[in-house]
């Protein structure tokens, strides 16, 4: 089984213009990903699909392989169908170029799944949440699955909403740190299937999608299942200045710990 990852890096960004270049530690943030990403072992090529000839030269001056794709393309999904029709692969794994603390055991869990589940066609990444308030933050993706591991539904609200308890638990943080560990956060890795990356690409936006504004739930309301692997490794996006400061002080203190 061939298994590629993409790091799609795309330059504009709303909040943080040009973060995948963003100095991090000494190095530009997309050199973390790309370094992480290439330790997992079921991982046999690691491709930036960029769309500025300035990220293509910094990715190919620490020995990456960088992949021009439109700056017009609506999305991360949409860049990486554009760099893999001309590459070979079973699966492709979606890696965020915006989160550096991406640990390589993340793509390997993912791409595990692959290998001894027959007929899955995407799968993605969950965790157990530990911290309460998470559970009412709609930045914080939730996610419910059955007892096969596949996701039900992805959404910004509390899901499950605990009958009976929710209501107290929101005024009171003992209850509420109770119940918080029937949830589940969403790590927004996915993995593909080559042909079913070009199938999701074609579907047509749904409602689901639009109201909660999220990807995967497209899949979902068009019927195809998504299969989840719960991970114990946590990332930190970059969204902006303050973000990427925070993960430059957790990136020197672990730096610190492994020296003492």
């Amino acid at each position: 089984m061939r298994i590629i990852a993409v790091i799609p890096a795309r330059w504009q960004s709303t909040r943080f213009k040009g973060k995948v270049l963003a100095e991090l530690c000494g190095k530009p943030m997309i050199q973390h990903v790309w370094e992480r990403a290439k330790k997992a072992r079921s991982v046999d090529e690691v491709i930036v699909a960029v769309d500025k000839e300035k990220v293509q030269k910094v990715v190919e001056s620490f020995g990456g392989r960088a992949v021009m794709t439109s700056p017009e393309q609506p999305s991360g999904t949409d860049r990486i169908a554009e760099v893999m029709v001309d590459v070979a692969a079973d699966v492709v794994i979606n890696v965020q170029a915006d989160e550096p603390l991406v640990h390589h055991m993340m793509l390997d869990e993912l791409a595990e799944v692959f290998r001894y589940e027959k007929n899955i066609q995407m799968g993605t990444l969950i965790k157990r949440i530990h911290r309460p308030e998470d559970i009412m933050n709609p930045n914080v993706v939730k996610v419910v699955v059955d007892r096969k591991g596949y996701a039900l539904y992805f959404s910004r609200s509390p899901i499950p909403y605990v009958r009976g308890k929710m209501t107290e638990a929101q005024a009171d943080p003992e209850i509420m740190g109770d119940i918080s560990q029937r949830y589940f956060k969403h790590i927004g890795m996915y993995a593909y299937t080559k042909e079913f990356l070009f199938t999701f690409k074609n579907l047509p936006k749904s409602t689901l999608e639009s109201e909660e504004c999220l990807e995967q739930l497209r899949a979902l309301e068009h019927g195809y299942r998504i299969k989840t692997v719960e991970t114990r490794y946590e990332t930190i996006g970059v969204d902006t200045p303050e973000d990427l400061e925070r993960v430059k002080a957790l990136m020197e203190q672990a730096s610190a710990e492994q020296s003492a």
